[in-house]
């Protein structure tokens, strides 16, 4: 099944291109949450640390 993936993918034209912008977006995206998740305020983490906590 994949070898037959392999062989469609190859007569596409420009189909190397998808990997690297998927590889892109993945990269960016998770900087971007590192960046969110860094910048969170310490009140902010402590409230979502003892939301399940609360009744």
């Amino acid at each position: 099944m994949f070898s037959f993936i392999r062989k469609y993918a190859e007569t596409i034209n420009g189909a190397e291109i998808y990997p690297v912008i998927s590889l892109t977006i993945f990269v960016l995206l998770f900087c971007a949450m590192l960046f969110y998740a860094w910048k969170l305020s310490s009140k902010t983490v402590e409230e979502s640390i003892n939301l399940p906590l609360e009744d």
